[in-house]
């Protein structure tokens, strides 16, 4: 989604994408490919009742209902007071909605296979409270980040919902189906490596989009960098003022060192 959303708006929208932004495309592809290669496989669920179970682990149930607090104090005393200054607040709000709406997605995912299968899905509860779910959460979502939108900068608003919102769905799959049980060491660290990758990737394509910096005017870019003033002492200046030929009239003449 973010170089394929970066190079769309190039074309079709005219925004300019420079080689940091190009680079910050690359690098969501190098970090997407790592994590696909160390990313866990989740546990085999294939029936309403296996994610009814799944549902109704203590586990999952903590972490939904402090996900829900979370929420309900965000939207009822943060937003009201610091939504219109602080970008995080209704981010934060869009992030932790979207943990549920996943978690619908992957429920409905697996009743549309048994409905084809000739399950009696539409009987099944579970299959009504994910799209009541679904359509909730996703209704909260689309309202809030568009409230971001108007207030803050598009260019601040997609990598900080980016992060966010994945950091919980990860966290939500973890608890949920518990995919990272049987991971070795090396598939952990190669995934939280894939997913800090994705990170930098969007903050160049972001942070630096304004710039002009290109293959052709990277030399000159470089090159016009202001030097870091010199910072000379009291030595030097006694040193250019003895020395000189002719000295200004508001210039002493006569130097006392105590």
């Amino acid at each position: 989604s973010v170089p394929c959303s970066a190079i769309l708006s190039s074309y079709l929208l005219g925004e300019r994408l420079n080689l940091l932004g190009k680079l910050g495309c690359l690098l969501s592809l190098v970090g997407s490919t790592v994590m696909v290669i160390h990313a866990p496989e989740d546990e085999e669920v294939t029936t309403l009742e296996e994610m009814t179970s799944k549902l109704k682990e203590p586990g999952f149930l903590a972490y939904a209902a402090i996900l829900l607090a979370l929420c309900f104090l965000l939207i009822f005393y943060l937003a009201p007071r610091y939504g219109r200054s602080n970008i995080l607040v209704y981010l934060t709000i869009c992030s932790v909605i979207g943990a549920f709406s996943v978690s619908s997605v992957k429920g409905l995912g697996i009743a549309i296979k048994g409905f084809f299968a000739g399950q009696p899905v539409l009987q099944h509860p579970l299959t009504w409270i994910l799209v009541i779910t679904l359509v909730a959460s996703i209704t909260t979502q689309i309202n809030y980040l568009n409230k971001s939108l108007d207030i803050f900068s598009t260019s601040l608003v997609f990598p900080i919902y980016y992060v966010l919102f994945t950091t919980i769905v990860i966290t939500t799959s973890i608890i949920l189906f518990k995919e990272w049980v049987t991971m070795t060491v090396v598939d952990i660290i190669g995934t939280v490596c894939g997913f800090l990758t994705i990170i930098l990737g969007v903050f160049l394509l972001h942070a630096f989009k304004d710039m002009d910096v290109s293959l052709g005017n990277l030399p000159q870019v470089l090159q016009n960098e202001q030097p870091a003033p010199v910072t000379r002492d009291d030595k030097n200046i006694l040193i250019e003022v003895d020395n000189s030929s002719i000295a200004p009239e508001d210039k002493p003449k006569v130097f006392v060192l105590y």
